[in-house]
C-alpha cells in the first residue's frame, strides 16, 4: 500500500495546525485522509509521540468508549466533515501503528479531578445572596489565570460595531457613541455600575440585537476599530484548549477535568437575563470580567444570546476609535418561544 499522507485539518487542533505541523518537515499538497487541498502533510507516524502522550489519558474499561468517541467529546478532535468515528480510527491506527487499539473501549482516568467549577457554584452563591465584597468561598486564582491564558483570541477582527437606539432629539454623533459617563454606567453583563466597559458586537445587526430594539424603532450603529489587544475567548473552551501543547499526561487528565469548569464561564457571560435582575443576576460574570481584567487582559468575547456574531467587552474604551455612524430601521424582531 501507498504511504498516505495527513493534514492539520483532519484534526481541527489549532496548535496541531499552527505550532506542530510546521516542524515535521511536512510537504504540500491533497490529503488522503479528508481531501483537504493546498495543505501541509506528513505522514501519520510522526504524530505518534503526540497522540500515544494523549492516550495515556484514558485507562481500558468495558464499559467506557472508543479513544476516538472520547477525543472527539473531549477536544473535538477530529472535527473535520469527513471525519467520521470510521474514517478517524482509520487515521489514529496510522498515527498509533496499532489497529486493534482503536477498537477497545476506555474511560478517562479516575487520578483527576477538578474542584473549579463546585467551587465557582459556591462563590456564585455567596456574592450574589450572601456577601458581596469580603469573601469566603475563594477559587485557585492562579490555575484560572493557567486556563484563561490557554484562551486568548487569535486573529481578532479590526472592526467592530455599536448600537444605540435613536432619541427623540435625533441620530447620535460618533462622539457620543462609545461607553457612558462613569456616573451614568448602569450594571452590565461584564461591568459593575460606575465602571463602564466598551460592549461590541461584530457584526451590525449583533450591536442592534444586544439593544433589545422593538420594530419600527431607528437604531444607530457605529463603527470602532481597536488595535491588537489580549482578550479571552470563553464561546467554546473546547475549540481552543489543546492537550498538545502540554507536556506529559498529567497536565492533558487535569486540563480535562477544567474544562466543564471553563464552560460554566462562558455559560455566565452568554445567561439570558431580564432587565428587573440584572443588578443581582449579572454579578457573576461581573466578578468573572474583574478578575479577568486584573490579570491583565484587555477584554473578553462572549457568544450573543440574541444574535448571530459574538460580542467584545473592551475593559478600556479608550483604545476604541470611532468610525462613521449608520441609521438602520428595525423591522422584525424573532422570538423563539420554549419551555420554561
Amino acid at each position: 500500500m501507498a504511504e498516505r499522507f495527513c493534514c492539520p485539518e483532519c484534526f481541527g487542533d489549532r496548535v496541531l495546525r499552527d505550532e506542530i505541523f510546521p516542524t515535521l518537515e511536512p510537504k504540500e499538497g491533497i490529503c488522503d485522509f479528508c481531501g483537504t487541498t493546498n495543505t501541509l502533510l506528513v505522514a501519520p507516524a510522526k504524530l505518534a509521540d503526540y497522540f500515544e502522550l494523549l492516550v495515556n489519558v484514558y485507562e481500558p474499561s468495558l464499559e467506557g468508549k472508543t479513544l476516538v468517541e472520547w477525543m472527539k467529546d473531549d477536544w473535538l478532535i477530529f472535527s473535520h466533515e469527513r471525519m467520521d468515528n470510521a474514517h478517524a480510527k482509520e487515521l489514529l491506527s496510522e498515527i498509533l501503528n496499532d489497529g486493534e487499539i482503536v477498537r477497545r473501549t476506555f474511560q478517562p482516568s479516575s487520578s483527576y479531578s477538578s474542584h473549579g467549577l463546585a467551587q465557582w457554584d459556591r462563590l456564585r452563591d455567596e456574592i450574589m445572596y450572601s456577601n458581596r465584597w469580603f469573601l469566603d468561598v475563594t477559587i485557585d486564582e492562579e490555575r484560572l489565570k493557567e486556563l484563561l491564558e490557554m484562551l486568548i483570541v487569535k486573529e481578532l477582527p479590526n472592526r467592530w460595531h455599536r448600537a444605540r437606539i435613536q432619541s427623540e432629539d435625533g441620530a447620535f454623533q460618533i462622539d457620543k457613541m462609545g461607553a457612558p459617563p462613569k456616573k451614568r454606567s448602569s450594571n452590565g453583563r461584564a461591568n459593575p455600575a460606575g465602571i463602564p466597559y466598551l460592549y461590541l458586537g461584530s457584526l451590525p445587526k449583533t450591536a442592534v440585537a444586544e439593544v433589545r430594539p422593538h420594530t419600527g424603532e431607528v437604531a444607530c450603529v457605529a463603527t470602532f476599530d481597536i488595535p491588537e489587544i489580549k482578550a479571552v475567548d470563553l464561546r467554546n473552551p473546547r475549540e481552543l484548549v489543546s492537550p498538545f501543547i502540554l507536556e506529559d499526561a498529567k497536565q492533558i487528565s487535569q486540563l480535562r477535568a477544567d474544562l466543564p469548569f471553563l464552560e460554566r464561564l462562558g455559560e455566565e457571560l452568554t445567561r439570558p437575563v431580564q432587565p428587573s435582575g440584572a443588578a443581582i443576576d449579572y454579578i457573576p460574570s461581573q466578578y468573572l470580567c474583574e478578575f479577568i481584567k486584573k490579570k491583565g487582559f484587555d477584554g473578553v468575547v462572549y457568544r450573543s444570546s440574541v444574535s448571530e456574531g459574538i460580542n467584545l467587552a473592551l475593559f478600556n474604551p479608550g483604545l476604541a476609535v470611532g468610525g462613521d455612524v449608520t441609521l438602520f430601521i428595525v423591522s422584525k424582531v424573532s422570538v423563539a418561544v420554549g419551555a420554561a
